[in-house]
This record gives structure tokens, C-alpha cells and sequence, in this order.
């Protein structure tokens, strides 16, 4: 069963009746917006004219809660618009993360740039006041004194990132071989009083002139060349 209901568009509330057919005759077929809207009005003045007889006749115009309707579209062209939105979407990710790292990149230059610019002035100024050290124009040397507060500075820096890092592996590996050895006692290490005390020393002694023995003396000290051939002869 259908029900069919052919009516004319349903004119507007600040228009009169009798302006309804110039107005229907003057929908132009191109533009897209009357267009639609005739057929909007078309849809109206049907509904207008057959929900009353359609409750009159006891037939049920709205739709149970369980209704089950299928789509316009397809699940396919449905698919294929999620993944044209997923795609669209991706691209615009993309887009976003391409620009901040371009953002990125130019605050790195613009930082580079300011060390750099820094690095100029500074070794400019330093320069000049050698310059005028030169000329006699100055006799301060401050600059001196920050170049090696400067440098101190760096020393220190790399001292103690040595000591965070601690020793390489080759240094751990003799270490763990040989060990550390410890601390020495420091016995034999010189004093202002031992240095000074000369109570112990003795000439003699220390350049080999002790008395009636003419010096020290090699003990089994190996005769010549010569001595050696002579004693070979005499026992052959």
C-alpha cells in the first residue's frame, strides 16, 4: 500500500496566494538554492495534506523505536569515506608536525646565530683593547685576567665532568688485575728538618775515599780481552 500525494509548493507566510504561480514559474532550474527550496516547499505542503488523512484513516506515521533502517549508502562507499577522512586527517598531522619543526629549526638558527654574533663581539672587544694596550692608549689588562678567568672557568668544567665520568675502561681493567696499590706510608718523603740536617753526611764515604783502602773496589771484576788470550795460551 502508498500513498501518493502531487500538490504544488506551499507558498510563504509573507507572500499572497495569488503571487504563488509567478512565483513557481520563476524558479530557475540552474540555481541550485531555489531549486532545492521548491522542493523543500513541495515536501511541506504534501505533509501538511496527507498526515491528517493518514490519522483520520488510523494508519501510524511515526516510526518504533526498534525500526531497523537500512543506509542511503552502502557499507563499501562508507568505508571508503572513513578512509578518505582518515587520510585527509593523517595529511593534516603530517602538515602540523612539518611546520613546528620548521619552527624548531629556526629558533636552533636564531640561537646559533646569537652564539655566534656573541663570539664577535666579544673577541672584537678583546682586539681593541690589545690595540690599545699596543699603543699606549691603556694600561689596564683586564681583559687578560677574563680571558683566564674564562678559560679557568672551562678547565674546571672539563675537570669535573672527568671526575663524574670516572676512569676508562682500560684504567678499571689494571685496576682490577693489579689493583690499586694504596696509599703510601710516605716514609721516605723529604722534610724541612731532614733536609737541613746534615749531621749524617760524610765526604769520604760519599766519594768513595775511606781511609787506607784507596777507594772501593770491584770484586770479581772480568779481565781483558788480552789477559783472557794470554791466560788461554798458558793453559793450552
Amino acid at each position: 500500500e502508498r500513498l501518493d500525494v502531487t500538490l504544488d509548493p506551499i507558498a510563504n507566510a509573507v507572500e499572497s496566494v495569488s503571487h504563488s504561480d509567478s512565483n513557481k514559474d520563476a524558479v530557475d532550474p540552474e540555481n541550485d538554492f531555489q531549486r532545492e527550496m521548491s522542493f523543500y516547499r513541495q515536501a511541506q505542503a504534501a505533509v501538511l495534506e496527507a498526515l491528517p488523512r493518514l490519522r483520520k484513516l488510523h494508519v501510524p506515521t511515526r516510526r518504533p523505536d526498534d525500526y531497523f533502517a537500512e543506509m542511503a549508502k552502502s557499507d563499501q562507499q562508507m568505508q571508503k569515506i572513513r578512509q578518505k577522512l582518515k587520510s585527509k586527517q593523517e595529511a593534516m598531522e603530517k602538515s602540523e608536525k612539518a611546520k613546528q619543526l620548521r619552527a624548531m629549526r629556526k629558533y636552533g638558527k636564531k640561537v646559533q646565530t646569537e652564539i655566534l654574533q656573541r663570539r664577535q663581539k666579544e673577541k672584537k672587544k678583546m682586539l681593541n683593547a690589545v690595540k690599545k694596550y699596543q699603543k699606549g692608549l691603556s694600561d689596564k689588562l683586564d681583559f687578560l685576567d677574563e680571558e683566564q678567568t674564562s678559560s679557568q672557568g672551562n678547565k674546571k668544567g672539563g675537570a669535573n665532568q672527568r671526575m663524574k665520568k670516572g676512569p676508562n675502561a682500560k684504567r678499571r681493567y689494571k685496576n682490577q688485575k693489579f689493583g690499586f696499590g694504596g696509599k703510601k706510608k710516605g716514609s721516605k718523603w723529604n722534610t724541612k728538618d731532614s733536609f737541613n740536617d746534615v749531621s749524617s753526611f760524610k765526604s769520604k764515604v760519599a766519594h768513595n775515599k775511606g781511609p787506607g783502602k784507596g777507594g772501593k773496589k770491584a770484586l770479581n771484576k772480568r779481565p781483558g780481552k788480552r789477559a783472557r788470550q794470554k791466560m788461554k795460551s798458558r793453559a793450552g
